[in-house]
């Protein structure tokens, strides 16, 4: 059957108060009254307007079709079916202030309360029991340093729950968490809080929280994934000849030989060296060639002597100068 959003249907938003809604239910159950409306389907559109309203006005059926609108319990071919094990806790025993008649609601009204206070639904095994529906599970984000991430640590949270309140209006608590990160957490990774997230309904467990790590940057090291990247200055004579230079880790200093050679943009890897995991990223040195801002009188004349003879050399051959 399809969805009916009692919402449109009294022309309300969902975080409507019970007076707005009374009073749009006056409104339009006015505007169409079959004894006075002249509008075309105007008996069609009071008795839906009398069902929204009944759904709407309490507080506990108004709770039980947000969950139902908010988890969307269609199926395949995207009509909507209340799941399986479904029972309302709020059964429809006749009108309030609409007066209304249950011989004058839908199907899909009788789906979730039934008629005429007739709105269990009777599991296989034989027995009744209230609605139940697990918590959302609620998603935010969690900034963290590189540091933080590689060594792991205790951090202090703020997040927002939805909740609803005794009107049946979702609204959201904020919430204070001490939250424990393993050591390693990459960029995207999740950490989850079991039974942190949205109370259940009926006495149904809580979901969870999904915290996702997101990281500061660095001014030194960048991140791809479980890999770090360091980009290590080198002088043009340890690049010529080959040297050993020292590089810094997140876990500590640590030699690195540079081959005879070296240009600027060749890659060195340190297995293991960069989050730590199953398996441990790497750390990715990419090295750089760099030249002094001045130079003595004596440099120059080696840089000269050099340059006469390498001079053969033509470093720009590839672009056909």
């Amino acid at each position: 059957m399809e969805f009916k959003d009692y919402y449109k249907i009294l022309g309300v938003a969902e975080a409507a108060s019970a007076d707005d809604i009374k009073k749009a239910y006056r409104k339009l159950a006015r505007k169409y009254h079959p004894d006075v409306s002249k509008e075309k389907d105007a008996e069609v559109k009071f008795k839906e307007v009398g069902e929204a309203y009944e759904v709407l006005k309490d507080p506990e059926k108004r709770a039980e079709y947000d969950q139902l609108k908010r988890m969307g319990a269609y199926g395949e071919d995207g009509r909507f079916r209340p799941p399986p094990d479904w029972e309302s806790a709020s059964h429809f025993n006749g009108g309030g202030f609409t007066e209304a008649d249950a011989r004058h609601f839908s199907d899909f009204f009788e789906s979730i309360f039934g008629r005429g206070g007739s709105a269990h639904r009777t599991y296989k095994q034989g027995h009744q029991q209230s609605f139940r529906m697990r918590g959302e599970d609620v998603h935010a984000k969690i900034a963290l340093f590189l540091e933080e991430a590689f060594h792991g640590c205790e951090k202090q949270v703020q997040v927002q729950v939805p909740e609803i309140d005794e009107y049946g209006l979702v609204g959201h608590r904020s919430k204070s968490l001490n939250v424990k990160i393993p050591a390693g957490m990459g960029p995207g990774q999740h950490v989850r809080l079991r039974g942190q997230g949205a109370a259940g309904f009926g006495g149904a467990e809580n979901g969870d929280l999904f915290l996702e790590v997101e990281l500061a940057p660095h001014p030194v090291y960048s991140v791809d994934g479980k890999d770090i990247y360091l980009t290590l200055p080198i002088s043009p004579w340890e690049a010529a000849l080959g040297a050993t230079v020292t590089a810094p880790t997140l876990n500590g200093k640590v030699n690195v030989k540079v081959p005879k050679g070296a240009s600027s943009g060749q890659k060195l890897r340190l297995k293991g060296r960069g989050l730590p995991g199953n398996p441990a990223g790497d750390q990715i040195i990419v090295l750089q060639v760099t030249l002094p801002k001045s130079h003595s009188v004596d440099a120059e004349a080696l840089y000269k002597e050099l340059a006469e003879k390498e001079k053969s050399y033509n470093p720009r051959s590839k672009l056909g100068v």
